[in-house]
């Protein structure tokens, strides 16, 4: 069983907008994965098999005790049957307490479209007349208690932020293990609208607003799917 699943279109937006509260989750004892739905093919830079490299770098560098790609298609996968059975068996295998996902609004299409493909296949793998398998033997039901949805590069006002503050630095190591795709001194390949220095100083002046938001210096935001609930109103702060 996992603790937290964080389940995303791209290898690489995990670590973008919560590797920090990944690794501080790690860090307290919670056993943490990472489902990629695409190998990001369809990238101006890099290719599948630069970015699974770089992906497992990552995953060592954040401490997440596994990490699998579904290989939908980078671009054309769609909320359909067969993707959500995927997710499904991810889910039910798994059976994690939190999920994590892609922003609910955000640039890149493939985002939204993952954002409501998780949220769905969460709600489906709870009901017990949906019959999957693994490995030949049908699996349990099970819903997770809560779906959060990261914010990416597109500003949304977060329900809750979690402070990374001590753990930023290995957040942004994490990140820099995808070299394919982010600013590298000397680096000569094509431009994409991450590939530059500013794109790092963006992250960072992300992250620095929604720490400044909770009175910390670096934060990560998520918005929720239903309210927070909480036994104590002093718990809050």
């Amino acid at each position: 069983m996992m603790d937290i699943l964080a389940i995303a279109a791209h290898p690489d937006d995990v670590e973008l907008a919560a590797a920090g509260t990944l690794i501080k989750h790690i860090e307290s004892g919670a056993k943490v994965g990472i489902v990629d739905l695409t190998a990001g093919e369809l990238g101006t830079r890099g290719d599948a098999d630069i970015r699974a490299a770089e992906a497992e770098e990552s995953r060592k560098i954040m401490g997440v005790s596994q990490r699998i790609n579904l290989y939908l298609k980078d671009g054309f996968f769609e909320e359909n049957e067969t993707s959500l059975y995927l997710i499904i068996q991810v889910v039910r295998k798994y059976r994690p307490r939190v999920v994590l996902t892609n922003a609910v609004h955000d640039r890149h299409p493939d985002h939204e479209r993952a954002s409501a493909l998780v949220s769905r296949a969460c709600f489906l793998s709870g009901l017990v007349k949906i019959v999957t398998l693994d490995n030949g033997i049908e699996q349990q039901s099970w819903r997770p208690q809560a779906v959060y949805h990261m914010i990416q590069d597109r500003y949304v006002r977060p329900d809750f932020v979690v402070d990374i503050t001590p753990y930023y630095d290995q957040k942004m190591a994490a990140v820099k293990a995808f070299k394919s795709q982010f600013y590298q001194p000397g680096d000569t390949g094509p431009v994409t609208p991450i590939s530059s220095a500013a794109f790092l100083h963006f992250l960072e002046g992300r992250a620095r607003e929604f720490g400044r938001s909770i009175g910390v210096e670096f934060g990560e935001g998520f918005t929720v799917e239903r309210p927070l609930g909480a036994a104590n109103i002093l718990d809050f702060h």
